[in-house]
């Protein structure tokens, strides 16, 4: 099994660093391709795990991918196997988002409960109930949930009790192909719902209310192939920035949206950094070493992500003072914790409440990653530490970071990837 080992170079991270599109973003636009009969483009889309295991679960049902690096043509033409099995599902929960797609055009579908991250419970009720107020019907058994329609879909109104990205995403994209019009009130905002909603316009959605918590969805008897662009990933913009602020280094990350990640840029900027904005850039230098304590409370969009909740607390973990993180998005997402205190830092925990009390210098050691965001957070505070550090399961990184070592590379970073397994004799 592959692993990063780290060994500190003594020197701040800097330089520019390219954003690849994001994964959050593309995952819902490769689905959306299925609510038409054709192909359908999407550029920007970056090499990753997770991109490979949706372009199987298509596959499985009968799509077909092409293209060349960075560019998927998405050919709906064949899906008619309407099961997504345990076996795909089961590594990444965005799988789940072939559910609305399927029966919205298809009438049924069988697809598997999710995996994913080994953090908590994260239910799917949202995306079921969503479902069933545009008049789906719905049966989980086996481990499977069974959504079947007669003719299309009547469409319906839905609230949805807490914000919620994946329910808003299944759901939209049914929603588009019902017979009538559809209200979705309390839907999730993030940069990747809008980039969805473009992608269904493009192939003919009557969609209100982009941008807002509101969806108004006209549906339509059917949907053409579309275009799509990925957006650059605001965390993977997030996560390096928070690997020059632990450096106290300076560094520009490019090809970026800098509105997408204003709630970190504020964070930084009181923690006492200089930060400077383009049109499609963003400079963060921490080079003063002077740094100051926060309180953050990661919350949904426009507010302080959870994805980039880990990554921060690795640099609290180096200012001096104590700050705190609260995460009301997911409240046991904390399995970091345990693994910065292997490192060294002084991190306690209260229900969904930690408390960072800064330490002069972290220490190289062995950790473990327990899910995606974990293990960004335990490499960048690795890069700091006094001696070097083994970062294990990193398999996890893999599914939401392009590139990640020569990313850290070219910033001046040293992180080799090794596998423990015993050479054949």
């Amino acid at each position: 099994m592959d692993y990063f080992l780290i060994s500190p170079t003594g020197a701040p991270l800097s330089g520019e660093v390219e954003i690849s599109g994001a994964k959050n973003a593309v995952l819902a636009t490769m689905t959306a391709a299925m609510l038409a009969d054709g192909t359908t483009t999407l550029t920007n889309v970056p090499y990753l795990r997770d991109t490979k295991t949706m372009s199987n679960v298509l596959r499985v049902i009968g799509c077909r991918i092409d293209g060349g690096a960075h560019e998927f043509k998405v050919d709906s033409h064949g899906a008619n196997h309407l099961e997504a099995p345990y076996e795909l599902v089961s590594t990444m929960r965005a799988s789940f988002y072939v559910l609305g797609p399927l029966v919205a055009r298809f009438g049924r579908c069988r697809v598997s409960l999710p995996g994913g991250c080994a953090w908590g419970p994260r239910p799917v009720d949202l995306h079921l109930k969503g479902l069933e107020a545009l008049g789906a019907k719905i049966e989980v058994t086996h481990g499977y949930v069974e959504a079947t329609s007669d003719g299309p879909l009547p469409g319906g109104n839905f609230r949805f009790p807490i914000v919620s990205v994946g329910a808003t995403v299944n759901v939209l994209m049914a929603a588009t192909l019902a017979k009538g019009t559809s209200v979705l009130e309390n839907a999730a905002i993030e940069p990747e719902i809008d980039s969805l909603i473009d992608l269904l316009e493009s192939m003919g959605a009557k969609i209100e209310g982009k941008g807002t918590r509101s969806l108004v969805v006209h549906g339509v008897p059917e949907l053409h192939p579309g275009f799509s662009k990925t957006i650059p990933d605001r965390i993977e913009a997030g996560s390096f920035l928070c690997g020059g602020v632990i450096s106290r280094g300076k560094i520009k990350a490019t090809h970026c949206n800098p509105t997408h990640i204003k709630s970190l840029l504020d964070i930084f900027e009181e923690m006492g950094c200089t930060v400077n904005i383009g049109a499609d850039w963003v400079e963060v230098d921490a080079s003063r070493r002077d740094l100051k304590p926060v309180h953050v409370e990661a919350v949904p969009y426009p507010g302080f992500p959870t994805d980039l909740q880990a990554p921060l607390m690795a640099v609290l973990a180096t200012v001096p003072g104590e700050s705190k993180i609260r995460d009301s998005v997911y409240l046991d997402r904390f399995k970091h914790v345990a693994e910065l205190n292997r490192l060294g830092a002084n991190i306690s925990l209260e229900g969904n409440v930690a408390t960072i009390k800064g330490v002069e210098k972290l220490q190289g050691a062995p950790v473990m990653a327990s899910d995606l965001r974990a293990a960004a957070a335990l490499v960048i505070a690795g890069l700091v530490a006094d001696g070097e550090s083994r970062v294990s399961r990193i398999y996890h990184l893999d599914r939401g970071y392009e590139d990640f070592e020569r990313k850290i590379a070219q910033l001046g970073g040293k992180v080799s990837r090794l596998n423990d397994q015993i050479p054949a004799e």
